[in-house]
C-alpha cells in the first residue's frame, strides 16, 4: 500500500465488494450500500436537519430507492411521502430516523417489528438526560435483543459512503455538490466531526471511502462498525476522533484486525487535562488519569495517537510508510533543509516527544562532500541557500535516504517551495519511490506544491505542529499487544478492602516477597514477644483505612517493647483525634526494612479498557511528581523492564554514576506477577507502596499493601 492510495479519488469506479462472513457483509451492506432507505420525519423544509437528508441523498445521485417518511405531508422536497414504515411497498435495508426523541424510540421500535436491518437515530434526550433517558435506551436495546436489527446512535449525525453516495446525514458541512470520494474510513464519536473532517479533508486533498457518526453506542460501537469495512479493498486506513474509551474491547480487536491486514489507524482522543478517576483505595487511581489509561490502551492496540487535528487529517499517508516497530525499537529522525529556523520549529516538538533528531554520521558526511555537498556537523543537514537547487536537494536526499542511522527523513523547505518549486520540492517527489519513509514541510504556503507532494504519494504537511505530532504518533506506533484470554474481569471501587495483613497474604500467593508482619492487640498492656528483633514499624490494621500515615497511624523505628506500647498508644491517640469514628481493633508490627530504592506497584481494572498495572517511584511525594508508567496487563518481563527504565526516579537503582544496582530483575518479576491479577476476577485494585528494591542478586521486599475485591 503506499501513501497515495489512501486519498486518490475512486469515484467513477464502482464500490469494491468486501469479503468476510455473511453476517458482516450482511451488515456492512446494510450501512453503507442499502439497496432502499427510508427518512423517518423527513421534513420538507431542506434548510431544517431533518430536511438535508434527503436532499443530500438527491444531490450526491445515490442510485437506490428512497422512502421519505411524513404522516402530516403527503410530499416533501416534490417527492411523495408515505405515512409510516409500515406503508411502504417494502422493508428497507436502513432506516435514519430523524424525529424528535420519543417518536424516534418508537420509530426504532417499528423498524424491529417489520425487520429492518439496521436503523440509524439522529434524536439526543437519553443516556445524557438521567433516569428518563435511561429508560429510553433500555426501550433500544430491547428492540435490538428481540428482533436482531442493529443500531446506530442515538445522537448520531449519521451514516455515509461515498462511493455508492448513500447520505445518510444531516450533517450540513456535506452541502456541496462535489465530495471526492477516498480510500480512508472515518468514525466519529461527535457527530459534528464527520463534517470538519470531510471539509478540511477537501481542502487538503484527502478523500474518503466512508463516514460514520457513532453518537452514544447503544448497540453498534465505533470498533464493530468499523470492523465490517475490514476486508473493503477500497479502504486503506483509518481515522478515529474519540471522546470516550467505551467499548474498548470491540475497538482493540478492531485494532488489531486491521493491524494483521495493514490496515493503519489514526486517532485524536478528546481529554487532555489531568482529571484523574482518583480511586478511595491506593495512589494508583490518581497517578492513572483518563487521559494515561487513553494513550497507553491505544499504544497497545497499536493505534497511532496525535493531539492535534491536522495531524489526524495529514498523519495516515505517513503511517502507511512508516511500519509498525518492535520492542526497544528506535526513533531516529534525519533533517535536511534550506531554511534552519523553518525545520527548528519542527525539530523542538519532535525532540520534546522523545524522539532522536540524529546528526548525520561521519560515513555520511563524507558521502555527502563526495558529491560536493559541503555541511557543518550538528543535529540538521542544512543546504542554506545553496539548496535551492534540484541536484544539490535531489543527491543530499539519495544519501540520507540510504543512511542506516535515519529511520525517517524530514524535508524542510523554506520559500523556494513556494517560489522555485521545482528546484527544492521537485526533488522530494522525484524521491518518492525510496524504501524509507520521507515527509516534507513547507514553510511557507505553497498549495500547489503540497498538492504535487500528495499526488504523488509523499506525506505532507502545512504547519510544523502537525508535522512534528503525525512523525512523533507514527515513529512511536507498535505492533499490537495480543490479547490474552483470561477470566472476566470487572472494575468496582464498592468492594471490600483487604486490610494489610490480608493483602500481603494475596502478594505471597502471586510469589511477591513481604516483610514478616505480626498483628497485635491494640488493647495490649505488656509487651508480647516478636518473631523479628527491633526496631520496627507500628502501623494501624484496619480494612476501612487505607492511608494510614494521613490519620497518624504509623509509628517508625520503634526501639524496644517500652516503645511499642507508647506506639501503640500514640496511634489510637491520633486516630480517636483525626477519625473518631474509626475503630482501632489491632495494629500490624513488622521489622524495619530498608533497600536502596523505594518503587510504588499498583494494579486495577479500568471501568473502561480493563487491568492495568502502573509502576511508579515510591514514597510520600509519589502523587505530586506524577513519575510512572503504566501497561495494560497482563504483561511479560520484557515490558516490565522497559516500564522500570520510564520512571526517571528509579534511574539511580541502575547503577548511575557510581550508584549501587538494585536488583532490578527481582523488580520486573514482581511487576509481572502483579499484572497477573488479570487472571483473577475478584481482585478489582492492588498496590504495593514501598516495595524496596535492594542491591542485586538480594530481590525486592514489600513493606505495605492495599488492595479491593470487586463487589
Amino acid at each position: 500500500m503506499t501513501a497515495d492510495n489512501l486519498t486518490r479519488d475512486p469515484a467513477s469506479q464502482p464500490r469494491p465488494v468486501p469479503s468476510g462472513s455473511p453476517a458482516n457483509l450482511a451488515l456492512c451492506q446494510a450501512l453503507f450500500s442499502p439497496r432502499c432507505v427510508a427518512i423517518v420525519g423527513q421534513s420538507d423544509d431542506a434548510g431544517k436537519t431533518a430536511g438535508r437528508p434527503l436532499k443530500f441523498l438527491r444531490q450526491m445521485g445515490y442510485a437506490g430507492r428512497v422512502y421519505p417518511i411524513n404522516s402530516r405531508r403527503e410530499s416533501v422536497l416534490g417527492e411523495r411521502a408515505w405515512p409510516s414504515l409500515a406503508a411502504l411497498p417494502e422493508t428497507p435495508d436502513h432506516v435514519y430516523i430523524v424525529t424528535p426523541t420519543e417518536a424516534a424510540v418508537e420509530a426504532v421500535e417499528e423498524c424491529g417489528r417489520l425487520g429492518v436491518k439496521v436503523a440509524t437515530v439522529l434524536a439526543d434526550g437519553f443516556a445524557e438526560t438521567g433516569g428518563e433517558g435511561l429508560a429510553r435506551e433500555r426501550r433500544l436495546r430491547d428492540v435490538c435483543a428481540r428482533t436482531g436489527m442493529r443500531l446506530v446512535g442515538p445522537s448520531s449525525l449519521g451514516v455515509v459512503d461515498l462511493r455508492t453516495r448513500a447520505m445518510l446525514t444531516a450533517n450540513a458541512a456535506f452541502d456541496e455538490p462535489e465530495l471526492p470520494a477516498g480510500r480512508i474510513f472515518a468514525a466519529s464519536h461527535s457527530g459534528s466531526l464527520i463534517g470538519a473532517l470531510l471539509s478540511r479533508g477537501k481542502a487538503r486533498g484527502v478523500g474518503f471511502a466512508g463516514l460514520v457518526s457513532v453518537g452514544n453506542e447503544v448497540d453498534l460501537s465505533l470498533g464493530e462498525i468499523c470492523a465490517t469495512t475490514l476486508d473493503d479493498p477500497g479502504i486503506d486506513g483509518y481515522m478515529l476522533f474519540l471522546e470516550t474509551m467505551r467499548h474498548a474491547e470491540t475497538l482493540r480487536r478492531f485494532a488489531l484486525a486491521a493491524a494483521e491486514r495493514g490496515k493503519p489507524i489514526i486517532a485524536y482522543k478528546l481529554g487532555r487535562s489531568a482529571a484523574a478517576r482518583e480511586l478511595a483505595v491506593s495512589h494508583t487511581g490518581a497517578l492513572a488519569g483518563e487521559d494515561d489509561v487513553a494513550d497507553v490502551f491505544l499504544r497497545a492496540c497499536g493505534i497511532a495517537r496525535v493531539n492535534t487535528l491536522d495531524g489526524l487529517i495529514e498523519g495516515l499517508p505517513l503511517l502507511s510508510r512508516v511500519p509498525l516497530a518492535t520492542r526497544g525499537s528506535r526513533k531516529r529522525v534525519g533533517v535536511v533543509t534550506t531554511t534552519a529556523g523553518g525545520a527548528t520549529m519542527v525539530v523542538d516538538p519532535l525532540a520534546g516527544r522523545g524522539v532522536t533528531i540524529e546528526p548525520a554520521s561521519a560515513a555520511t558526511l563524507a558521502q555527502l562532500a563526495g558529491a560536493g555537498i559541503e555541511v557543518k556537523p550538528a543535529r540538521m543537514v542544512d543546504l542554506t541557500i545553496a539548496g535551492a537547487r534540484y541536484q544539490t536537494m535531489k543527491s543530499t536526499l539519495d544519501i540520507l535516504l540510504a543512511a542506516p542511522e535515519f529511520d525517517l527523513v524530514l524535508a524542510v523547505v523554506g520559500s523556494s517551495a513556494r517560489a522555485q518549486p521545482d528546484m527544492t520540492v521537485r526533488p522530494i517527489i522525484d524521491s518518492a519511490g525510496a524504501g524509507k519513509p520521507l515527509a516534507a514541510f513547507l514553510a511557507p504556503d505553497a498549495p500547489e506544491a503540497l498538492a504535487a507532494l500528495s499526488r504523488a504519494g509523499v506525506p505532507n504537511f502545512r504547519t510544523p505542529e502537525a508535522c512534528a505530532d503525525a512523525i512523533a504518533a507514527a515513529l512511536a506506533r507498535r505492533t499490537p499487544q495480543p490479547i490474552v484470554a483470561r477470566s472476566a474481569t470487572r472494575a468496582g471501587n464498592g468492594g471490600p478492602m483487604l486490610d494489610e495483613l490480608a493483602a500481603g497474604a494475596l502478594l505471597e500467593r502471586l510469589g511477591i516477597a513481604r516483610a514478616p508482619a505480626v498483628a497485635l492487640d491494640a488493647a495490649v498492656t505488656r509487651t508480647p514477644p516478636l518473631p523479628f528483633p527491633y526496631p520496627v514499624a507500628v502501623k494501624l490494621l484496619s480494612a476501612e483505612i487505607a492511608h494510614k500515615s494521613d490519620i497518624g497511624g504509623v509509628v517508625l523505628g520503634v526501639a524496644d517493647g517500652a516503645a511499642l506500647l507508647a506506639a501503640i498508644a500514640t496511634i489510637r491517640a491520633n486516630v480517636a483525634e483525626r477519625m473518631p469514628e474509626a475503630r482501632v481493633a489491632r495494629v500490624l508490627v513488622q521489622p524495619m526494612v530498608s533497600g536502596l530504592g523505594e518503587v510504588l506497584l499498583g494494579y486495577r481494572v479500568d471501568r473502561d479498557v480493563g487491568p492495568l498495572v502502573m509502576v511508579a517511584a515510591g514514597g510520600v511525594l509519589t502523587e505530586i511528581e506524577r513519575d510512572r508508567s503504566l501497561r495494560l496487563a497482563p504483561i511479560d518481563v520484557a515490558a516490565a523492564h522497559e516500564m522500570i527504565a520510564e520512571v526517571r526516579g528509579l534511574i539511580p537503582l541502575t547503577g548511575y554514576r557510581g550508584k549501587s544496582k538494585g536488583d532490578l530483575a527481582a523488580l520486573a518479576d514482581a511487576i509481572v506477577a502483579l499484572s497477573r491479577l488479570a487472571d483473577d476476577s475478584s481482585v478489582a485494585e492492588a498496590e504495593i507502596n514501598p516495595l524496596m528494591v535492594r542491591p542485586a542478586g538480594e530481590g525486592v521486599v514489600a513493606v505495605d499493601a492495599v488492595a479491593r475485591l470487586v463487589m
